[in-house]
């Protein structure tokens, strides 16, 4: 089960907070372990996995880069350890800021990934599962990739 049939949601990138924590509490509600203490054995386990699964659907879900890399692995096009190549291009240019690192690092580094986002904006806005194409989730795929170096040099620098 993925965590969107979990919650009885559709497929998407933009997770409704309020909704979210709504959904969570009461599936918490019906699967908290505490309630299957007279349960069978089986029950108890299932009630302490389900309860893992929520937790784990909660913290997806509460970060859009998180969502966006789970909806890519749930597609089959985020495999694990995979070494995804970066364009060209866009190392150029990471390149460049690595070595002439501004005193405002931190903010052209954010601007860099608002740019980024707003590319592909209209794609999250917008997502429809049964009408997504290969070639949109792939766009989403770039920028998950993108938006994970420029968090890497935002680390390093705060760190």
């Amino acid at each position: 089960m993925n965590y969107f049939e979990l919650f009885d949601w559709p497929v998407s990138f933009n997770i409704d907070m309020g909704k979210l924590a709504q959904k969570y509490f009461e599936l918490q509600k019906k699967y908290h372990p505490d309630f299957f203490i007279r349960g069978t054995e089986q029950e108890q386990e299932d009630a302490l996995e389900m309860t893992t699964q929520l937790n784990s659907a909660l913290k997806i879900f509460k970060n859009k880069s998180e969502t966006i890399k789970y909806v890519l692995a749930l597609k089959g096009l985020l495999p694990e350890d995979e070494k995804y190549q970066l364009p060209q291009n866009f190392l150029m240019e990471m390149m460049a800021l690595n070595e002439d690192l501004p005193d405002d690092a931190a903010g052209r580094i954010n601007a860099l990934t608002s740019e980024l986002y707003s590319q592909v904006q209209p794609l999250i806005d917008n997502y429809n599962d049964s009408s997504a194409t290969t070639a949109d989730l792939l766009k989403l795929k770039e920028y998950y990739y993108k938006e994970k170096y420029l968090q890497r040099i935002l680390d390093r620098l705060e760190g």
